[in-house]
């Protein structure tokens, strides 16, 4: 009897401006699952174990050819929207209160941003309630709300509770201890890494150098977003072979690596652009966009058909994790990706290749050191 004659292969429909089709391929069905991974651009999701395929008429029609009576097509649920709330006086009372604070004590203006926008919707919640007497449980159960109806992430999660602290422990002044708020187990996803040749790839593909130049220092000095727009052209020490971040995460300043490569580039760059002040500057003289940076990389991604979930923050990833297959001490990676603490270097120890060109296997000691007939192994 044949175990897969009943398994369908679900194919979910995919939203407007989606940019890929997800499709789940019962473990059984292994003829099909090869023949799908042949296909070009497709991609396994390991955390939903779902695999995708660009999102085209074409690559539609290819699957229903393929799969035929064993496709079905399901529409994915989107989850409910956070409403849009207009603040009460009473809440636009405490959220200027806490902005203060959060001023006061230095916080980045994006963390305020987002902290705010966590604040709103908590405020609205408990409007008709005293909020110094809101309790821990009151708070989980928001928290537990927000989960259910809105499907929130792990990472919006602990942003919610870090806005809640922040208000109660800062703004309020109320004890630390009392607001330890249940959080998600961490994760203990990977670092989605590229490789050497999709990153060669992906920093060589703009033809335009200052788009090129932006991911080649990405890559090169393993920068965040941030911190490259926020890059001085007094900040490139030519002289000195480093790169000064001024005001990275957690206010610390740094150096990383300045490739002689890479300030070649800088150099053209520079000759054909003439930068005033920021090293990257947009269209009106001002500040380089996060935005741009973003799209530069999709398009680069896109056009060299490499991993299609990747961020420009994916080079940085890659540029610790290449260092670290080349033996760099983890002391050096971690001063120039900025890290407090060694262990979040190391993280990408888990990351790096294993294989023979990388890992003598103790197997290999055990033949060095004794005499063995290997013929009795076959």
């Amino acid at each position: 009897m044949n175990t897969t004659e009943n398994l369908s292969i679900i194919l979910y429909w995919p939203r407007n401006n989606a940019g890929r089709i997800k499709v789940k391929i019962p473990y059984m069905l292994k003829a099909e699952r090869e023949a799908f991974k042949k296909l070009d651009s497709t991609f396994y999701h390991y955390h939903q174990k779902l695999w995708s395929i660009v999102n085209t008429e074409e690559n539609i029609k290819i699957l229903q050819r393929l799969f035929g009576k064993k496709l079905i097509v399901e529409n994915e649920a989107t989850p409910a929207k956070m409403p849009e709330i207009i603040p009460s006086k009473k809440i636009q009372e405490a959220l200027d209160s806490c902005n203060q604070k959060m001023i006061l004590k230095g916080y980045s203006n994006s963390t305020i941003r987002s902290y705010q926008s966590c604040l709103l919707q908590f405020f609205k919640y408990f409007e008709t309630a005293d909020l110094r007497t809101i309790t821990k449980e009151q708070i989980e159960g928001y928290v537990f709300h927000l989960i259910t109806k809105y499907k929130i992430s792990d990472r919006q999660q602990n942003m919610v509770i870090n806005a809640i602290k922040c208000y109660y422990e800062h703004t309020l002044g109320m004890p630390r201890e009392y607001y330890n708020i249940t959080r998600p187990k961490k994760s203990k996803d990977l670092p989605n890494v590229l490789s050497v040749e999709e990153v060669r790839l992906i920093i060589n593909h703009p033809s335009n150098i200052k788009h090129k130049a932006i991911l080649h220092v990405i890559y090169g000095g393993g920068l965040r977003i941030g911190e490259v727009i926020r890059l001085r052209v007094k900040d490139i020490r030519s002289e000195d072979g480093y790169i000064f971040i001024k005001d990275s995460k957690g206010k610390r300043d740094r150096h990383t690596v300045l490739s002689p490569l890479l300030l070649e580039l800088l150099r053209t760059y520079y000759k054909q652009h003439k930068p005033s002040y920021w090293l990257f500057e947009g269209q009106d003289g001002g500040q380089y966009s996060a935005t741009s940076i973003q799209q530069i990389f999709r398009t680069a991604v896109k056009a060299t058909n490499c991993n299609p979930w990747s961020t420009p923050h994916t080079l940085r990833h890659s540029f610790a994790t290449h260092l670290m297959e080349r033996g760099v001490n983890i002391r050096y990676i971690q001063s120039a990706l900025g890290h407090a603490s060694t262990k979040t270097t190391e993280v990408y120890t888990r990351v790096l290749g294993i294989n023979n060109k990388t890992l003598k296997s103790p197997l290999d000691t055990l033949y060095e050191s004794v005499t063995f007939d290997k013929n009795k192994l076959k």
